[in-house]
Formats: structure tokens, sequence, C-alpha cells
């Protein structure tokens, strides 16, 4: 069993070099607020638990609200930071739970943070203790005087670059956090915290497009980055088509696309039955080569007996960016004589589209009856098709 893991997400910054109005954590970046781009992929992961973040005073309450409307479910507090980053992260520090054992802190601008870099860091602790990700420096570095002159050129062959996450057992960080008190010492980073308790910190391999956003030319290089990403490379697609269909049944709530449904019968199933999601995973295990629903969320295992289909769908994309595909569209079509679900689809799409970190009209959603025909037409039960197309990301 994993230990269970938090993420401190610093985002406490004005921001300043930016030139805006409002903190960059919360500018837009391809429809986005920056830090849900990075909020988002801590919840792809199992093993984090809970989330904090850490932000301007100011902007707690557009924080909340943007908690809620993108459905950051891990997130589990959101408080005010402090003068410095240390001072910030410190306070989310003292707010965890006795049971965390690691914990992750990654900066809230760097939103291109991918699901498996975390999970590298969470394995990293596990077996060393504590870890930073970085990058090994790449351009030869000069010392250069006050004047601007070289003095020297630096070897680089043992430089690297630290990035976030930097993680730790929380006992560890706390210790570090502590030890830094008496004198006053601020660090540049949680690491060279534990580097002055002699505490050996290893370092895992991050990624250059693990940016930090700082400049407003880096939002423009980060939405280039998301853009290529979702491109649909011809040589690198994958198309999958999924079927599902559930009984109708009297007392269960009808659920379809996340959406609760008001309808005299819902649909049985060991989940929430929701077979519009069912039907949108089975076609991107199949794209992906990963057999179907059943194979990883079997009904024999009481773990997923009432879960949301939601959680199953974003754990399928989770696999996905592991195998190295992400979801470039999905049309879907449910097939069923009542109710009527016009009203219902904006909201059904919005619930995937963030599932599936992807536009809202990349998410396709059609209703469809029989005309009374076959056990759809004698609302006997419903079913859906999904089509989607899969890109390497």
């Amino acid at each position: 069993m994993l230990p269970k893991t938090a993420a401190i997400i610093p985002a406490g910054g004005a921001g300043l070099r930016m030139g805006l109005d409002t903190p960059k954590q919360f500018c837009d970046l391809a429809g986005i607020p920056l830090l849900v781009h990075t909020v988002q992929a801590f919840q792809q992961v199992k093993a984090i638990s809970s989330v904090v973040l850490v932000v301007p005073k100011s902007h707690i309450r557009m924080t909340e609200e943007m908690v809620s409307r993108y459905r950051l479910d891990r997130v589990q507090e959101i408080i005010a930071g402090g003068k410095e980053r240390q001072d910030s992260v410190r306070n989310g520090l003292n707010i965890l739970s006795d049971d965390i054992e690691i914990v992750l802190v990654h900066d809230g601008a760097r939103p291109l943070i991918s699901p498996a870099l975390i999970e590298r860091c969470i394995d990293g602790v596990m077996q060393h203790g504590a870890v930073v990700a970085g990058i090994p420096v790449k351009d030869t570095l000069k010392k250069v005087s006050e004047d601007q002159t070289v003095i020297d050129t630096v070897d680089r062959s043992e430089l690297w670059q630290a990035q976030t996450p930097q993680a730790a057992w929380v006992k560890l960080l706390k210790k570090a956090f502590l030890a830094a008190d008496p004198d006053n010492f601020i660090g540049t980073d949680e690491t060279s915290l534990l580097e002055r308790i002699n505490c050996p910190v290893h370092v895992v391999h991050g990624s250059a497009t693990n940016l930090k956003i700082t400049h407003p030319d880096d939002l423009f290089i980060a939405e280039a980055l998301l853009m290529k990403n979702k491109q649909t490379d011809h040589l690198a697609m994958r198309a999958g088509h999924g079927y599902d269909a559930h009984r109708l049944v009297l007392d269960r709530p009808l659920v379809l696309g996340g959406v609760t449904i008001p309808h005299s019968m819902g649909l049985l199933g060991h989940s929430d039955a929701d077979v519009l999601i069912h039907a949108l995973c089975d076609a991107i295990l199949g794209a992906i080569g990963e057999g179907d629903i059943g194979r990883h969320f079997p009904d024999s295992d009481q773990k997923y007996k009432g879960i949301s289909s939601i959680t199953l769908l974003k754990d399928v994309i989770t696999l996905a960016d592991k195998k190295g595909y992400s979801l470039g569209n999905a049309d879907i079509t449910v097939v069923a004589q009542q109710p009527k679900l016009a009203p219902y689809v904006n909201e059904m799409r919005k619930n995937l589209a963030l599932a599936c970190q992807v536009a809202e009209d990349a998410m396709n959603i059609k209703a469809s009856t029989t005309e009374r025909m076959g056990f759809p037409g004698r609302e006997e039960g419903i079913a859906a098709h999904a089509v989607v197309l899969m890109s390497a990301s």
C-alpha cells in the first residue's frame, strides 16, 4: 500500500514581472486558468490524496470559485500565502493531516507538469527519502564580472537546473523547516533547506517542457506546447469505438455524462452505471490497446461499487497519458426514448472536457431515439456509442 501523499502548490506570488493586473497563476492559458492546468495534473495521480493551494489572501474567494467550477476535487485546503515562498510552504505543511507521509511541493506557475513526473517523484521519495525534479544544464555557462566581462567558463558537467516537484517524507521536510527558523534562514527552495540539515536529495529527471511561467513570453511558449500536444499527427493517431448499454430500473438515479437527470427510472450497474461515460472509456481503451472497462474496473471489485464514472474516466485518461496518448476529440451518441437529454448536453460536455483535459468543442454529444423500436424504444434501457481519436503526445 502506497504511503498517503499530499501536494502543496504555492501560488501566492503577485507575478509583477508579468506586468498584469491579475497574478499570473490566474491568467488564462489555452482558455483555462493557468493554476487549473497545474492542479489537473495532480488530480490524475491516484497516489495524491489531497492538494493544498496557497494563494494570495485577496484571491482566496476567486480560487474557491475556480476549484468549484473546474471540479478540482482533490483540493482539500485553500490558504493564504506568506511573505516569502518558504512561509507559504510552511503554512501548507502546518495544515497537513497527521496521516500524510509524503509531500510534494510544486510551483503553481508550472502548468505543464506531467502526471508521469509526479509519479517518478513519489517513487523517488520511497527509494531515497527526498528528491528534486531537474534537468542537466545544456548551455555553456560563463562567470561574468559586474561590468559584464567574462571571467571564466564554468564546468557544467555536474550542474543541473532544479525544477519542481520537490518531494520528501513529511517528517524530513518539517525537520528542515524547524532548523531554518532559529537563524531566519531563507532558502531558495525546499531542497536548499534539506541540504542544510545534511539530508541527501536525489535528482529525478524532469522535463524541458516543465517550464515556469515568469515573463509574458512564457505564456505564449506554454500555449504553443499545449497546442502541439493536442495536434493530431496523422502518423500517430489511433481511433477507438466504444459501446455500452444498461437496463433501466426503479429506485436508481439516472446519471449520464456525470449529470444526474430527473427521471422516474435510473440505470442498473455496479458503479453509477453512466452508460455514456462507459462507452467513452471503452473507446479510449480500445484506441490505446488496453481492452475494455470491465478489465480495469471489474464489477467483482467492491471498491468500484457506486463509484462516479467521472473518476473512472480520469483514470483512463491517466493510463492513456502514461502510454503517450492524449484525446483529440470524441463523438458520442446516446440512444434513449426518454427522457429528453438536450437540456443537459452542455453540462455533460463540460464535465467530460474537464475530465479529459480538452476544450469543450472537442467533446460532442448527441441524443437519439429509435422511434420506439428495440429495447431503448421500449424504455427498457439506454445505450451509447462513442468514437474517439487519440493522438501521440
